[in-house]
């Protein structure tokens, strides 16, 4: 019997008492960290993947890309089915069938069925990633909404930090299964532990069914699983297929549009858009997420191609950023609750741009030093923009939005690190003036970071002033 029964018989929300709150917290962590976990950890099982079923790179690529296409597709309809069935009720579904998944993947005889374990994985990691975010107003007090959700993005970083070199020690160990059976153990504690802790939905999913959306459901998921396909397939090189794709997610958003109009019960309510916060946020989380991405997408060519650094140190090099998001999350949050969100998000904002500036003018004679200093600025600026842009938003939202707007607010940033991959890659590319970006010379592969950043500066100054305009709208 779970320890925290109904608010009360009015449906006042109220906070969890402390001790039950924070191994609530502690479940909403690991729904955080375990789809972190598994977006780096299986890039590293590939070349080993590839091996055991005497498969291409192109084939086994679908052991990443069915994953994110299942979390891209289907975030914010499973948000929405969270606020229509009861958010605890579905989040023990998500991460009962994010465990499953994972020993599917870890048992799979062939790769048609790890892809499609893997997809399955995916709806799991999407449920969990949309509605972890949206349970924080439920179970902490107001007033440090700001640190449980640095505290989240503390646990998505250090997933994200964590993956490529567990994954390594468990394959050079136990083989690549035990990359996906280890979510077994952590999914059992974590299922335990939000079934325990988490206040009981106060709302029966039988008066619910006729709530939901179907048509827009579909019709949302058909849209972005184009649009994530058209920038991912091809490597930036955008061929007729892409074109094709970006095309049907044109039409298909069309079509979206106009099923909401006229839905009774709309998936997206597009009045929502006329909160220029909630406007402002996403616009804002789509572009920092783009940005960063640059930094994963240019950082191994820059450091191994201009700087000539050997293999390990470049993947030493490239934990930096995350572990930085990893230690500052919480402090970031506490800043948001000591500070307020609109603050801390110009501040996180402005640390970023100058960041980024920086890494665009920055000489090849500073080194790996300079490089890793200006990556911890820009991500520490990310961290603080991270905690105080979901604070701003998911604190001020009724019970029955948070769902659809914590699912926004993470497909606002899958498709920025979508778009990033595919956008930024291709101006690295362009930039650097190489047929072969694997090959360049160290001057022609930092022109092109220098340009690449210079984009990102632009971008995240276009954050910047829409943060601003938006904090002068609403004084």
């Amino acid at each position: 019997m779970p320890a925290v029964q109904e608010a009360d018989e009015l449906g006042v929300e109220s906070a969890q008492p402390a001790a039950s709150a924070r191994w609530a917290l502690a479940g909403l962590s690991l729904s955080m960290l375990m789809p972190s976990l598994d977006t780096s950890i299986a890039n590293v099982g590939l070349p080993p993947l590839a091996q055991a079923f005497s498969a291409s790179f192109q084939q086994v690529q679908w052991i990443v890309l069915a994953y994110l296409l299942a979390i891209t597709t289907l975030i914010v309809s499973v948000g929405r089915l969270g606020d229509l069935f009861g958010r605890r009720r579905l989040l023990l579904a998500g991460i009962g069938l994010f465990t499953v998944a994972s020993l599917l993947c870890g048992l799979a005889p062939t790769l048609r069925l790890l892809v499609a374990a893997r997809a399955a994985q995916g709806l799991g990691a999407a449920i969990m990633m949309a509605l972890t975010v949206a349970l924080v107003g439920d179970t902490v007090p107001k007033g440090r909404t700001g640190t449980a959700m640095g505290l989240l993005g503390t646990m998505s970083a250090i997933g994200t930090t964590l993956g490529p070199s567990l994954g390594g020690v468990l394959i050079a160990g136990f083989g690549w299964r035990v990359i996906f059976l280890i979510n077994v153990p952590l999914g059992v504690v974590n299922f335990l532990l939000v079934f325990r802790y988490l206040r009981i939905d106060r709302r029966e999913p039988k008066t619910a069914l006729a709530g939901f959306d179907a048509i827009g459901t579909l019709l949302l998921a058909l849209t972005l699983a184009a649009y994530a396909l058209a920038m991912t397939i091809g490597r930036s090189r955008f061929g007729l297929l892409n074109i094709t794709l970006l095309l049907t997610a044109f039409c298909g958003a069309g079509l979206f549009v106009l099923a909401e109009t006229k839905a009774a019960s709309p998936l997206i309510r597009l009045t929502m858009f006329r909160s220029r916060g909630l406007s402002a946020s996403l616009v804002m989380s789509a572009l920092v997420s783009t940005v960063m991405m640059a930094t994963l997408v240019v950082g191994p060519f820059y450091l191994s191609r201009a700087l000539r650094l050997p293999a390990a140190a470049v993947g030493i090099v490239m934990s930096a950023g995350p572990l930085v998001a990893a230690l500052t999350g919480v402090p970031a949050g506490r800043l948001v609750d000591q500070f307020g969100s609109r603050r801390i998000t110009i501040v996180g904002l402005v640390l970023m741009s100058a960041g980024c500036l920086t890494l665009s003018i920055a000489p090849m004679t500073l080194g790996m030093a300079g490089y890793i200093s200006r990556v911890v600025i820009v991500t520490a600026g990310y961290a603080l923009f991270q905690a105080a842009n979901n604070t701003g938003i998911m604190a001020h939202l009724g019970p029955d939005q948070r769902g659809v707007v914590s699912g926004m607010l993470s497909l606002s940033r899958n498709l920025g690190l979508i778009t990033g991959a595919s956008a930024m890659g291709a101006v690295f590319a362009h930039a650097s003036a190489a047929s072969d970006i694997a090959t360049a010379d160290p001057l022609s592969v930092t022109t092109g970071m220098r340009i690449t950043f210079g984009v990102a500066t632009i971008l995240v100054g276009v954050a910047l002033a829409t943060s601003v305009a938006t904090t002068v709208s609403d004084e």
